[in-house]
């Protein structure tokens, strides 16, 4: 898999901690997303909730259609660095949250009635006063899950994402020209054919009012054995039978196996398992690795016992769970040893945190081109201060 076991920049280059992001890698996974673009004329959005670093967007622009958001800061991110769409949906806005996002957003998406009842017309008189167009959509629950972890599942029992269709009201939809749903987690193309099966079975007298639908996000597109053919006939099909617009909006697919994190060892404690203690931290720097759970993957890497020396590899935090697990390597490591995870531009970035005050991660970005690595961002003690009080 692309940027998984080798990373064409030397490692010895960069000072650690940092994410490095490999600009050819973002391109690769962009050319495919063109390529669906082209075979169907479908819309794509980047999530932002999975990957921003708005320091590439202007690359990203040149493809993909705009951003979806998931609240009012992301979506002045979206409105002021990306340029494009900005659509954006939550599980309930305040009024707070609609004052602001009538004028950052084009696409409004509302997780229940009662919402679009409150906010509807407050938005729509907002956005007109400041010469803006707003659209309007709704967030349906095919009530179709695909096997994801129950954490990650919308459409999972007692899910407050979507509006189910025992609850849909049919003849309340003025002014709503889109629907949007989500149920997907890293997975192929027939689980969103399956999806798609159960959406048209279930909403079939609504989608003809649609100006657009959104499949939202988790498709595994730019993953090397991803079903991209299928993927295509999908959205022609769907959109020949229901004359309306798809959107898609991953996150993961952007920046697939495209980042890392480069981190240096600091001690070795032994045992039976040494302990190998780096100066990243997983719940600070990698917390999907957690949450997910997942075993990330270290380049040069081995499972437990596969290679001659089998460690565990842990963070500098005080955390007992600060581990990203055991990994068996051809010589024993050392202090001073680098070593470098592979796919952390998603979720990392976007959801890492100031724990036990650990040192944030620099962002870097490489060029291979000219084989340059450019320091993007660097994080001071200002950061973690500017966080609390």
């Amino acid at each position: 898999m692309k940027g998984r076991h080798s990373c064409r920049f030397d490692p010895g280059r960069v000072a650690t901690p940092a994410y490095v992001l490999d600009e050819g890698l973002l391109r690769d996974n962009l050319a495919i997303l063109a390529q669906v673009k082209k075979a169907t004329g479908c819309k794509i959005l980047l999530a932002l909730k999975c990957f921003a670093m708005f320091r590439v967007f202007p690359l990203l622009a040149t493809v993909l259609d705009g951003v979806c958001c998931s609240s009012p800061h992301e979506a002045r991110l979206g409105r002021e660095e990306f340029g494009r769409e900005v659509h954006s949906f939550a599980a309930a806005f305040s009024e707070a949250d609609i004052a602001d996002l009538a004028l950052t957003s084009d696409h409004l998406v509302f997780n229940s009635f009662a919402q679009k009842r409150r906010f509807q017309q407050p938005a729509a008189e907002l956005a007109i006063q400041f010469g803006h167009q707003l659209e309007f959509g709704l967030r349906i629950n095919p009530e179709h899950s695909e096997g994801a972890n129950p954490m990650y599942d919308p459409c999972g029992p007692g899910s407050r994402l979507g509006i189910r269709r025992a609850d849909f009201l049919s003849d309340a939809l003025e002014g709503i020209s889109g629907l949007h749903w989500h149920n997907l987690c890293e997975q192929d193309a027939d689980c969103l054919e399956r999806t798609v099966a159960a959406v048209e079975e279930t909403f079939a007298d609504i989608l003809p009012g649609m100006r657009y639908v959104n499949f939202g996000g988790g498709h595994h597109i730019t993953r090397e054995d991803y079903q991209l053919e299928r993927l295509i006939a999908i959205i022609k099909r769907f959109q020949a039978r229901w004359g309306v617009q798809v959107y898609l909006e991953p996150g993961e697919a952007v920046a697939l196996n495209a980042g890392y994190l480069v981190a240096t060892v600091l001690d070795v404690q032994p045992g039976e398992r040494p302990n190998v203690i780096i100066d990243a931290s997983v719940p600070a720097h990698m917390p999907d690795v957690l949450e997910m759970p997942y075993r990330p993957h270290i380049i040069g890497s081995g499972k437990a016992g596969e290679k001659p020396f089998t460690c565990r590899i842990g963070g500098l935090s005080c955390l007992a769970g600060d581990v990203a697990g055991e990994y068996s390597f051809d010589a024993p490591l050392q202090v001073g040893d680098t070593i470098v995870f592979t796919d952390m531009a998603i979720y990392t970035m976007v959801k890492n945190n100031t724990f036990n005050g650990v040192q944030l991660p620099s962002i870097m970005l490489f060029h291979p081109e000219d084989d340059t690595l450019e320091l993007v961002r660097t994080f001071t003690y200002e950061d973690f201060r500017g966080r609390l009080s």
